[in-house]
């Protein structure tokens, strides 16, 4: 389900102490919490002074998500027989593309990555083997992937627990440029979302694809595992957005440093020419920002080009 909710642009100057800035790059406002989707915050949001990854004491917005978008369904994920079409399954991300985990797939992997190991169903019968319980995900859904699952396609349900993982988010209420990047790691987070559905950095595919399996993603570029719930490594379009009147593409999320996510693609299907190592650039409308990598890429900004708040596991 879209959103078009109306911009309230607050434009503030609660950054202080501030340390290694781009005075170059115009900052344009800031977060507005009102544009969440409803239901996409588990209680208020409040302001609260933080510290930066810079080391600047300002003021962030703090609140949490529950890892469960409220405007769309999670999954399909994984096939259950090799005849499953695409209507019933999810996606996986390789060579720069995301291809449907069909069954038909499914039997095509050991041509796909020449590799005759790959053997995610059993031949008798036509089944895929798949995660399906708490503890096969919990084995399963890490880098490390137990060895009694390899071979096997990976999905894990929030049924699986007694409540989603909370999350708390801490974004600058007033985002600071700073001169260099950091890059996006294996254990940051990249922002959240307009559906509350944080934004993770890429998935760890190689050690994956080591135990061959596949760790399913559904068609909106999301899984989930036991740590921070239901996430997003991709945007395919399906959470929530704020649509732009001068046809910039929609807004639809925040990173993690207080600028503006934006899809990577216009209305009329055009993608910018001039963003930055991080995706980003600027405009004279909404100041510096950023737009996602494409779906296919595994990696939803490669760094942050402004001082970061904090996504913290387990609401603290």
């Amino acid at each position: 389900m879209k959103h078009s909710l109306i911009l309230l642009v607050a434009v503030s100057a609660l950054a202080c102490n501030r340390k290694t800035t781009d005075t170059a790059v115009t900052v344009i406002g800031g977060p507005d919490p009102s544009l969440f989707a409803a239901g996409a915050i588990v209680g208020d949001v409040t302001t609260e002074p933080c510290r930066l990854s810079n080391r600047t004491d300002t003021t962030c917005y703090v609140f949490t998500v529950a890892g469960k978008p409220p405007d769309h369904d999670i999954g399909p994920f994984c096939p259950r027989t090799i005849t499953d079409p695409a209507d019933r399954v999810g996606l996986w991300i390789e060579n720069q593309q995301t291809y449907d985990i069909t069954g038909k797939w499914v039997t095509e992997l050991a041509t796909f990555y020449n590799d005759p190991a790959w053997q995610l169903y059993e031949e008798a019968t036509g089944k895929v083997r798949v995660t399906d319980s708490k503890e096969a995900c919990e084995a399963a859904a890490r880098p490390d992937v137990a060895d009694e699952y390899n071979n096997y396609c990976v999905e894990c349900s929030l049924d699986y627990f007694d409540s989603p993982p909370v999350v708390t988010v801490r974004i600058p209420t007033t985002p600071i440029k700073l001169t260099t990047s950091s890059p996006v790691g294996r254990d940051a987070k990249v922002g959240v979302s307009l559906s509350g559905v944080v934004y993770e950095p890429p998935a760890p595919t190689h050690a994956i694809l080591a135990a061959h399996t596949i760790a399913a993603f559904d068609d909106c570029g999301g899984h989930v595992n036991p740590h921070v719930g239901y996430h997003y490594h991709a945007a395919t379009g399906c959470s929530a957005e704020h649509a732009q009147t001068d046809g910039h593409s929609p807004l639809i999320g925040y990173a993690i440093d207080g600028f503006g996510m934006y899809a990577r693609h216009t209305g009329t299907g055009a993608a910018p020419t001039d963003l930055d190592a991080c995706g980003g650039h600027e405009d004279t409308v909404r100041g510096y920002h950023y737009h996602v990598g494409e779906p296919g890429e595994n990696q939803i900004l490669a760094c942050h080009f402004g001082a970061t708040g904090s996504v913290t596991e387990g609401g603290s």
